[in-house]
């Protein structure tokens, strides 16, 4: 896959950034080569390599999901750079703006 500047584009506009020209180049070589270390273990033979276990003895150590009382709603809006009538406000991702 190659990283275009359209590509770039709509990175940048997903993101919410405002990169340079040289910053734009900086993240798409950076980019690019992340990509490339993908393809590279695509390449790796893991037949017959079993799937990822931990250790004897470890445990998950997460705790129980449990419900508790949400926020209420002024509190977790406190510091929302944008709100519309009492909900986040968002860039729009998916249809026509």
């Amino acid at each position: 896959m190659e990283i275009t500047e359209r590509l770039m584009r709509r990175l940048e506009e997903l993101a919410g950034f405002e990169l340079s020209p040289e910053e734009r180049e900086a993240l798409r070589s950076d980019l690019a080569r992340i990509l490339s270390y993908f393809r590279k273990l695509q390449e790796l033979d893991t037949e017959g390599v079993p799937p990822y276990e931990p250790l004897p003895g470890v445990r998950n150590i997460l705790r129980e999901d449990e419900p508790h009382e949400s926020l209420p709603r002024e509190e977790a809006l406190a510091n929302a750079p944008r709100r519309d009538d009492g909900y986040f406000a968002v860039p729009r991702v998916f249809g026509e703006p």
